[in-house]
This record gives C-alpha cells, sequence and structure tokens, in this order.
C-alpha cells in the first residue's frame, strides 16, 4: 500500500508547519533563530524553494513558499537535518527533534494566500508575546526589501505599499487558515514508516539485523505509532515490538 502523496497547489504557494517532537522547544537562544534563518535561505538557494514569510516560534515555525519546482520535501529534509545535527551537538542531546513530517497546505486562490501570510507574521500576537511589527524572529521587516531572500513580490501587488502592508497585518480579523492536522491513521503510519526508515515497504524491516530492528522500532514508537500499527504495517510479532 503506497503512501499519501503529498498534495501540491496548482499555483506553487504552500503554507508549511513543522513542529518540535512532543513540543520540544526548537530555539533556546538567539544564535539558534539566526541558525535556523541561515539555513532556510541556503537550503531556499540551493533547492530554488522561495521563501515568501516566516515566523520562528518557540517550539514551531511557519512558512509560506513557493514551489513551482516541487522540491519541498527535499529542502525541508536538508533544513531538519542540518538544524536537528546543529541543535543536538550544541545541547549535547539524542533523538528526534522535530515531530513526524512537517505539515503542509496548498494555496490556490489570492484570499487564502493572504490569509495565510497575515496568520503566519501574527504568531506572536496570537501567543500573547508582543504584536507583529515587535517581533524579530519572523519576516516583518523583509517586506519590500529587494536585497531580502524573502520573496514579498506577490503579496505586494495585492497589498500595496508598506503603509497598506501595516494596517493589513495590524487589522483585528478572524478569518484564520485551516492547518493541516495529522491523522494517526494507518496511512498517516505507513508514510512515517517509508519516509523515516527509507523503505519501500514496512516489511522490509523483517530482513534487519535485531538491533537495526529494534532501533526502527524504537523510532517508529518515538514518532507516535501505536504497538498495533507496527505489528500490521511490518509483520513484526507484537512481543517482539513491545520488547524492543
Amino acid at each position: 500500500m503506497p503512501g499519501k502523496p503529498r498534495q501540491y497547489s496548482e499555483s506553487g504557494y504552500m503554507h508549511l508547519t513543522v513542529r518540535g517532537n512532543g513540543k520540544q522547544i526548537l530555539f533556546e537562544e538567539d544564535s539558534d533563530y539566526f541558525c535556523y534563518i541561515h539555513l532556510m535561505k541556503k537550503f531556499s538557494l540551493e533547492t530554488h524553494v522561495v521563501i515568501c514569510a516566516y515566523c520562528l516560534m518557540e517550539n514551531h515555525v511557519h512558512m509560506l513558499v513557493y514551489d513551482s519546482e516541487k522540491k519541498v520535501s527535499v529542502f525541508m529534509r536538508k533544513l531538519d537535518v542540518s538544524y536537528a545535527g546543529y541543535y543536538n551537538r550544541k545541547y549535547d542531546r539524542n533523538g528526534h527533534l522535530f515531530q513526524g513530517r512537517f505539515g503542509s497546505k496548498a494555496i490556490n486562490d489570492e484570499n487564502y494566500l493572504l490569509t495565510v501570510f497575515r496568520y503566519i507574521l501574527n504568531n506572536p500576537r496570537k501567543a500573547g508575546i508582543c504584536d507583529a511589527a515587535s517581533y524579530p524572529w519572523s519576516s516583518y521587516n523583509h517586506y519590500g526589501n529587494p536585497g531580502s531572500f524573502v520573496d514579498t513580490k506577490i503579496i505586494q501587488e495585492l497589498l500595496g505599499d508598506r503603509k497598506e502592508y501595516e494596517e493589513f497585518i495590524a487589522a483585528k480579523y478572524e478569518d484564520e487558515p485551516e492547518l493541516e492536522e495529522k491523522k494517526h491513521d494507518d496511512t498517516w503510519a505507513l508514510e512515517i514508516i517509508l519516509e523515516d526508515l527509507q523503505v519501500e515497504s514496512g516489511t522490509q524491516l523483517q530482513s534487519y539485523t535485531s538491533e537495526k530492528r529494534k532501533a526502527a522500532i524504537q523510532l517508529l514508537k518515538e514518532k507516535g505509532l501505536s504497538v498495533r500499527q507496527i505489528e500490521r504495517l511490518t509483520g513484526i510479532n507484537r512481543n517482539t515490538i513491545q520488547r524492543a
């Protein structure tokens, strides 16, 4: 049974979300935010995934991207692996930093594009931290900056000059984007197995050595798969899974 394919938008615009594993804090110090932004820029240029907006919160990240070449999975894999390596080395920790696959939502009309854009930049206000203009770890001040790696041209065409932009972000609003929720069914579980273990089928785990199989099962449990799901999708005996 193949994994559910990621949905791409006809327009190329997508709302991406990534979260810390078990609400793990992703950014302890200012240097961590700077590192993530640096890597975001680096891999954006490498993969041609255009960043249109971003906001880094303590334990999650939002991005609005334009992905005309369907490279968003490559972009996010590079970004997550590089930042997790940096974070684990710096804080002397092991294990997975991020929670499963990144979330994505296709954007196929201008109204929804603006809704997502405003929602991303207003995350600090929604969290009760500060208003969007005062938050240092978002792309708020990149608007209309031709030297920035953040490309706001499409938003500028829709909103206008800086004053109109600031009024749009500061205005009260009720519309919020629908965020992709991961359903912890077997389709979701198989996606985790195929993507995180880089296998073509869950049954491949049966051919693993004892230690490799144990590590794979532990990873799947960390990702949120139940014992029954691992048993169904890999064919491995329940007792073996529970011992792992």
